[in-house]
């Protein structure tokens, strides 16, 4: 069975001021707190009977950490801050939906990640571009990964795909010059 659903500019209303709140509780947490708590949340799904929906989802939080802790990727303190803002509803215990009711519990936190997927769609395309390329070219020369780290190549590469993200993220992510309908930042 398929139930779809749309979302209103209220349903957005309330869903920015429910990341607000937790951006700004967040502040009172250091990055690896708010990062453990979002691989907490992978954890607590993958073992869990839940849906399909949900546990894609968590592959898009997977990425948002990676984005954050690989420092071959090198995320300018820009980037990096408006990550873990996306991270931090994770880090928040009042979810919307307790995460403890069966079948429905993760639904915000899926909700939540698609939003944010929406809201950082550039920067997550860059990262798995990047992770795609870093991987072909570790197959390709047969280098180790802190040798991959440190080549030119992937430096450049990697600084062309941050580009193309903020490019991306100035032409807009939604139809009011660029700014999404749902913005978090």
């Amino acid at each position: 069975m398929k139930i779809s659903f749309d979302l209103s500019p209220s349903d957005l209303e309330h869903f920015r001021d429910v990341m607000t709140r937790a951006r700004d509780a967040a502040k009172m947490r250091e990055e690896p707190e708010i990062i453990e708590s979002a691989r907490e949340l992978i954890t607590q799904v993958n073992s869990s009977e839940t849906s399909d929906f949900i546990r894609d989802r968590m592959n898009t939080l997977e990425t948002l950490i990676g984005m954050a802790l690989d420092k071959g990727w090198g995320l300018v303190s820009e980037d990096r801050q408006r990550v873990i803002e996306a991270l931090s509803y994770f880090a928040e215990a009042d979810d919307l939906i307790p995460d403890d009711i069966p079948v429905l519990g993760f639904l915000d936190d899926a909700i939540m990640i698609e939003i944010v997927a929406e809201e950082l769609k550039h920067e997550i395309q860059a990262y798995r571009d990047f992770v795609v390329f870093r991987a072909a070219e570790q197959a390709r020369l047969g280098e180790s990964s802190e040798d991959l780290e440190r080549a030119d190549w992937l430096e450049s590469r990697r600084q062309e795909l941050h580009s193309r993200m903020r490019r991306r993220r100035r032409r807009g992510g939604g139809g009011d010059g660029g700014k999404s309908p749902f913005s978090l930042f």
